[in-house]
């Protein structure tokens, strides 16, 4: 059905299951507690043995839910560790890095054909290296709770973690969420920002999150979220490329990419995804229109939506709609899109829109590969890429780097030029200039 499963695991056992027997009997666990000991290599290996042999190979599931991995309810705090030598209280923070470590080592050694993907609800320094996302947990609903969210995430970044996202709509929700207006103007906002993160994602405790429960016109801006996600995947794809292969961030606190600016160190929820969009999450009810700062950018700004122009360096009072958030696209901007589509691997072959910001000198890696396993290790992956000199607007296209099973050696590249088609070509992987 092109669907992708993930499944939640928990890095405690019940005692009295026939695995959590076993590892009783053996010692495994953190005395007095349900929570296998990860200090342990013997009670990791243990854990995942079974994790292997009853949910791994017979499965093959996608992805990997690792809840509660802090553990939950701090229950190493007056407990021993590593059978016994230290307190566990000294070492609480590393234990969902051991976890998710011994997941992805094990994961990569018993199903190497498959790209391992961990979301764990907990982390540690050096988590990056173990395929492995985080989100913020179980938190409320309420707008400052959404604004606090922003805040935790472009810190994540700021620490060297890349790879983060939040329960969108937050995890406790109230109880009339399907009729209640207020909750659905921030569920909606809560989405919206999650669109241009890291990971797109919705979750909610005792809840059915379809956007189709929420009433006809939540659905429909909701869906309209879903299609920006996949129409980005090209640029959100090579941006992923960045993260693995140059320890890039994605999710970008302005100052990371203005670091003279001092306005743009000032601004707490505004972000860059990558270094051509700038996103202005709605964080706050019923408002026709918010301030924001755009940063010095030689060239301006352009609306995603509209194309419409705005001059950086300078506060703005931006008109605010339900429709969408503002995303302002930086002059000079390449932007490799797709079109909307059902699910992430229905891309081989389409055409990409390779959308040019004009007003600035500008250039994009195109990066591709199969998607699922990691070739790409290996030198199985493709990259393009394009140059734009403002002054003589000319785009140029670079012959194409690499290969991988079953790339599409010729693509269709719909051109537009501040959101206006300009021209349409067949590349076929050699040196292109054109002339626009």
């Amino acid at each position: 059905m092109d669907m992708r499963l993930m499944l939640s695991v928990w890095s405690k056992i019940d005692k009295n299951s026939p695995v959590g027997k076993e590892a009783d009997a053996k010692g495994y666990y953190i005395p007095g507690s349900d929570w296998i000991d990860f200090f342990n290599p013997e009670a990791s290996q243990f854990y995942w043995s079974n994790f292997s042999k009853r949910l791994l190979k017979p499965y093959e599931i996608d992805a990997w839910w690792q809840d509660a991995t802090e553990p939950e309810n701090d229950d190493l705090e007056g407990r021993r560790v590593m059978n016994g030598r230290y307190r566990g209280e000294l070492f609480r923070n590393v234990y969902p890095l051991l976890v998710n470590r011994t997941v992805y080592e094990g994961c990569r050694a018993d199903m190497p054909q498959k790209r391992t993907m961990i979301l764990t609800r907990c982390g540690f320094p050096g988590i990056q290296r173990y395929g492995a996302a985080m989100w913020t947990g179980d938190v409320g609903n309420d707008w400052e709770t959404f604004r606090r969210q922003i805040a935790s995430g472009l810190s994540m970044a700021a620490s060297g973690m890349p790879w983060w996202t939040y329960d969108a709509g937050g995890f406790f929700r109230p109880g009339d969420q399907y009729t209640n207006d207020d909750y659905i103007q921030r569920m909606i906002r809560w989405i919206q920002a999650g669109t241009f993160m890291p990971l797109m994602r919705v979750h909610g405790f005792t809840s059915e999150t379809e956007p189709w429960r929420y009433g006809a016109e939540a659905e429909r801006i909701i869906g309209n979220a879903i299609k920006w996600r996949y129409r980005l995947l090209p640029y959100i794809y090579s941006l992923s490329h960045k993260v693995s292969s140059e320890g890039y961030t994605m999710m970008r606190p302005l100052v990371f990419d203005y670091p003279d600016d001092k306005n743009a160190l000032a601004v707490k929820h505004d972000y860059m995804l990558g270094g051509n969009l700038l996103i202005l999450p709605v964080t706050e009810p019923s408002i026709a229109s918010r301030t924001a700062y755009l940063p010095a950018a030689k060239g301006g700004w352009y609306n995603l939506y509209d194309n419409s122009h705005l001059d950086g360096g300078r506060e703005h009072n931006i008109n605010v709609t339900m429709e969408n958030i503002p995303v302002y696209v930086k002059a000079g901007s390449i932007l490799p899109m797709s079109h909307d589509k059902q699910y992430t691997g229905d891309l081989k072959d389409e055409p990409i829109e390779i959308a040019i910001y004009t007003g600035n000198d500008g250039e994009f890696s195109l990066y591709e590969d199969e998607g699922d396993n990691y070739n790409y290790e290996k030198g199985a992956c493709s990259t393009i890429d394009m140059k734009w000199n403002d002054k003589s607007r000319t785009l140029e296209i670079a012959s194409r780097k690499g290969s991988y099973p079953g790339m599409s050696k010729n693509r269709k590249f719909n051109i537009t030029i501040n959101g206006q088609p300009a021209r349409t070509i067949d590349y076929n992987g050699n040196k292109t200039t054109l002339k626009l």
